[in-house]
């Protein structure tokens, strides 16, 4: 009676955020749509060195190219070995090797915009993004709720967030730029990450990381936020270069916990427990 129950409770909040879902989706339809503001390529840090332009701000993206070569050196490791225990099936894998993948791309698409900044360079800036949140929105579903579920999501929930990309520069380019879906793809996608952590437990030890990965994403927004407010404290480094090292940062924290965690199954058997 009791794994009846817990299946009723699952299938209840899965249509609850199913439903939520529908209604933010409808939001971004209705809403007035939210251009892009043209003072945000006016980044603070300006300065030149070595004939750069914005050379912090374009420099700063190689800690993307470690942290994503990182993670994939990781995935290339655990599918030669099988002493890792961060994966029960191997196509498991998937949705981070498409993230970490996508992290390097941002390197290349971030530091491109930010060489010369303008609406036609930020669109390769924001499709690895994109990528990569999706990925990891589709891991989570895979860890949480159902395996072939996430993986069958996966290829949906990438080429969505690619549409919204897509369809922002679409609209950009007919002068009523409409940033609402691409709002939705990053910022609901984080969200939902965090809302299937509380509502659904990990089959992996460590799953309370990704808690930490949110907070390390969002000071990284909030970083952005404040890149004249940072800048001008000192003159040293930008609110924006500090959004990089974090967002990197936050990746780099995934790496940690799949390094980490093994199943909770194992778990369960060290300590005698009959699953």
């Amino acid at each position: 009676m009791g794994r009846f129950a817990k299946s009723g409770q699952m299938y209840i909040r899965l249509w609850i955020l199913g439903v939520f879902s529908i209604g933010i989706i409808l939001a971004a339809i209705l809403l007035p749509p939210v251009s892009q503001p043209m003072a945000y390529h006016q980044f603070a840090d300006q300065r030149l060195y070595f004939n750069i332009p914005n050379f912090l701000n374009v420099v700063s993206n190689l800690v993307f190219l470690l942290s994503g070569a990182m993670g994939l050196l990781f995935l290339y490791r655990s599918a030669q070995s099988s002493l890792h225990c961060a994966f029960i099936k191997k196509s498991e894998c998937w949705p981070y090797l498409i993230l970490f993948l996508s992290v390097v791309l941002t390197c290349c698409g971030s530091a491109y915009y930010h060489w010369a900044p303008d609406n036609e360079r930020l669109l390769w800036d924001r499709l690895p993004i994109a990528i990569g949140v999706t990925a990891l929105l589709a891991a989570t579903v895979v860890e949480r709720i159902h395996l072939k579920l996430g993986l069958w999501l996966m290829p949906v929930l990438i080429t969505l967030g690619i549409g919204s990309v897509l369809y922002w520069y679409w609209s950009e380019q007919r002068g009523v730029g409409n940033l609402n879906f691409y709002i939705v793809t990053q910022f609901y996608s984080l969200l939902l990450i965090v809302l299937l952590g509380m509502f659904f437990p990990s089959r992996y030890t460590r799953g309370t990381d990704i808690y930490w990965v949110m907070v390390l994403y969002g000071l990284s927004k909030l970083a952005e936020t404040f890149d004249h407010v940072l800048y001008e404290l000192g003159q040293l480094v930008s609110g924006h270069t500090v959004k990089h090292l974090l967002a990197a940062f936050a990746v780099f924290w995934i790496l940690r916990m799949l390094q980490r965690r093994e199943p909770v199954s194992h778990i369960a058997r060290k300590d005698g427990v009959s699953m």
